[in-house]
């Protein structure tokens, strides 16, 4: 691997081989999405928390004050709506707008079992070929169609294993209470938990974190269930212990109570 390619997933993956990255690109197909109306409020008191964020070129240059020292992923695939079809996502932002706006790694959707596959598998190909020419790290989003049944380790070790194959530096796939392991033992790339839907409690997302930590995931990257939660910085101070100081969920959701309160 190359000085560059080393130096950007550095920025990333912290020293102790965990991640955290906060997304805010959701309005790319979702438009103004709950709690993400003013992208800029969402992320002010949440970025010093985490590692990195996932984010469009417009978010970036409206939202971001350029003298913040954190890095960014950002998301090059869209063209889409939560009303069209989701999976014929097209590549719209250029390695040379990626270069010129300094992001760390980029990030695009890859689509397996839907009708958009062969699309999204081959811009994933074309879109490594050209950052691995500039050292930049290029994180597959991956996806197994709209059905929650197609979460299982099966399907989601498949989309992970063809999209480290085909050359991506991070796999961001979803966590599955079953087998999870065979997810992460089938991928040669570190892996990072999706989010998914917005749970009902925050418990469950931090008893998921933890096993997906326990069972091989490197990190996270979660949105919704932080910034869409009652107390989002209290949210990400739980979630960033149990990535990078091995909290339990039961310590998680006291330290989540405590921060809550104002106790912490």
């Amino acid at each position: 691997m190359e000085w560059g390619m080393k130096n950007r997933l550095s920025h990333l993956i912290q020293k102790d081989g965990k991640a955290l990255f906060l997304p805010v690109d959701h309005g790319y197909f979702q438009g103004p999405t709950h709690c993400l109306e003013k992208p800029a409020e969402t992320i002010k008191p949440l970025w010093q928390y985490a590692d990195a964020l996932m984010l469009t070129r417009g978010v970036l240059r409206n939202c971001i004050d350029p003298t913040i020292s954190k890095p960014y992923i950002m998301r090059v695939s869209g063209a889409v709506s939560v009303i069209g079809d989701m999976t014929a996502e097209s590549i719209v932002t250029s390695v040379k707008e990626v270069i010129r706006l300094n992001a760390s790694a980029v990030s695009m959707s890859v689509f397996v079992g839907t009708g958009g596959e062969n699309k999204s598998l081959t811009n994933l190909g074309k879109l490594v070929d050209e950052c691995e020419d500039y050292g930049i790290p290029v994180m597959a989003v991956t996806s197994v169609g709209k059905e929650l049944e197609k979460r299982e380790a099966r399907y989601l070790a498949l989309v992970a294993r063809i999209s480290a194959e085909i050359g991506a530096r991070v796999v961001k796939t979803y966590y599955c209470k079953d087998k999870f392991e065979k997810v992460v033992d089938g991928c040669p790339v570190p892996i990072v938990i999706a989010g998914g839907p917005k749970t009902e409690t925050q418990r469950e997302v931090f008893d998921f974190v933890y096993d997906g930590m326990q069972k091989g995931a490197i990190g996270v990257n979660l949105g919704r269930n932080i910034w869409q939660t009652e107390a989002p910085v209290a949210s990400m101070r739980a979630i960033q212990a149990i990535v990078h100081k091995n909290y339990t969920p039961q310590e998680a959701e006291d330290l989540y109570n405590q921060v809550k309160a104002g106790k912490a």
